[in-house]
């Protein structure tokens, strides 16, 4: 190259991961405690909190898909994730003052709301305020930033309340101090890039609405979404490992320890991970993490001592490490500029809608077939999935989506 760019992360970069964490630390601070809020002080039950979880999730994945696609049509990113980020950031401390299960339905789904307007939007502008060759280190840092949240959270929450004892709307209403935080800075740090800008006006007029087909991002593009789709009916949800976890001998008074030190090992690899990518390129690291989520998948289904869970919980961390960076990495190169928001839509929509029939299908493994057929099952969708990306590279395509 010519010229000598700068090695440091653009300041959308920054500012967006920022802004992950601040908000995984109010959304964390409430989310362990939700189902017992729900059951304990609401007074709903179980049924109650998978319809909120499963309408709320289904909601935000068809939002993704809607919101990345028109952020193309408006070449505009930057509205998509303040609007997103302040949502979150009123809804969350509604709920120190409701009083029902369905006032708790339509707070936790306006929440979910502000979750599906923005992370499409999101992963298109950090790919479009990073070189090429500094992606893996963009979406690295901000989904390292995004577990330090995590992390944070439940310990900040578990501080207030040993401080406080009962004093959970209390804590529910101050969420809204780190929710207006990030929203403030969005609005006075963010930029809009070139990238962003809308295509010049073809020749026939645009829809009033935007396009929600994966035709135009062509068939290596449909082929990565294929597999991501076989590896997520297989990565279910990570309560199930907790699960385990309890059942082969950690103590519960140990669970949040052990969560936190999973938190602290994906941010930290995160970091590493995304520099890998920009090293190798995303594809390997994708092939890596998956198998490496395959082999601690079966390991879980045989463990047989609580000691092994810790180790297990580190090398599962590893392939959040090498994977997350390098998926959506792989999603910015393989499109172009134009179409990038309707390729994070498709790509936060695949894996969002096939999460809940793969924790469904785990579960009802999990409960009438025992461990070892549920987590090997995992395992072999995951070595399924690697399997077929592996075909990418015979897909030759005579120009490049977008």
């Amino acid at each position: 190259m010519n010229h000598t760019p700068s090695r440091r992360l653009h300041r959308n970069v920054k500012l967006l991961g920022w802004a992950s964490c601040l908000n995984d630390i109010a959304s964390e601070m409430i989310y362990p405690l939700m189902p017992q809020f729900l059951i304990g002080v609401l007074g709903g039950n179980r049924f109650h909190l998978g319809l909120i979880e499963g309408v709320a999730d289904s909601t935000a994945s068809l939002l993704k898909l809607f919101a990345g696609a028109w952020s193309d049509r408006l070449g505009s990113r930057r509205r998509f994730v303040i609007a997103g980020y302040a949502l979150a950031a009123l809804s969350r401390p509604v709920m120190s003052i409701i009083t029902a299960p369905w006032h708790l339905f339509l707070t936790r789904l306006s929440d979910r709301v502000g979750k599906g307007v923005r992370t499409s939007p999101r992963d298109a502008l950090i790919a479009d305020s990073s070189d090429p060759d500094m992606r893996g280190r963009a979406f690295g840092f901000q989904r390292s930033m995004d577990h330090v949240g995590a992390a944070l959270g439940p310990v900040l929450a578990t501080a207030f309340l040993w401080a406080w004892p009962g004093q959970l709307r209390t804590m529910f209403a101050l969420t809204l101090i780190p929710g207006l935080i990030v929203v403030a800075m969005l609005l006075f740090g963010l930029r809009e890039t070139r990238s962003a800008a809308p295509s010049p006006p073809a020749a026939e007029p645009e829809p009033p609405l935007p396009r929600l087909t994966w035709r135009p991002l062509g068939r290596r593009f449909q082929l990565y979404l294929v597999s991501l789709v076989i590896f997520t009916l297989g990565n279910s949800s990570d309560a199930f490992l907790l699960v385990r976890a309890g059942e082969l001998g950690v103590p519960t008074a140990l669970l949040p320890t052990l969560w936190f030190v999973f938190h602290v090992v994906k941010s930290g690899g995160n970091l590493l991970g995304g520099r890998l990518v920009d090293a190798i390129g995303p594809r390997t690291p994708i092939l890596a993490g998956w198998l490496i989520y395959a082999l601690v998948y079966a390991a879980f289904g045989y463990a047989s001592a609580a000691w092994q869970v810790w180790l297990f919980f580190i090398c599962y961390g590893a392939f959040y490490a090498l994977s997350e960076p390098a998926e959506k990495t792989l999603v910015a190169d393989l499109v172009g500029a134009e179409r990038r928001g309707l390729a994070f839509g498709w790509y936060n929509f695949a894996i969002g809608i096939s999460a809940l029939p793969a924790s469904l299908l785990f579960g009802g493994l999990y409960q009438w077939f025992g461990p070892q057929v549920a987590f090997g099952t995992g395992a072999a969708l995951a070595l399924a999935a690697a399997a077929m990306l592996m075909l990418m590279p015979l897909i030759h395509e005579a120009d490049t989506a977008g």
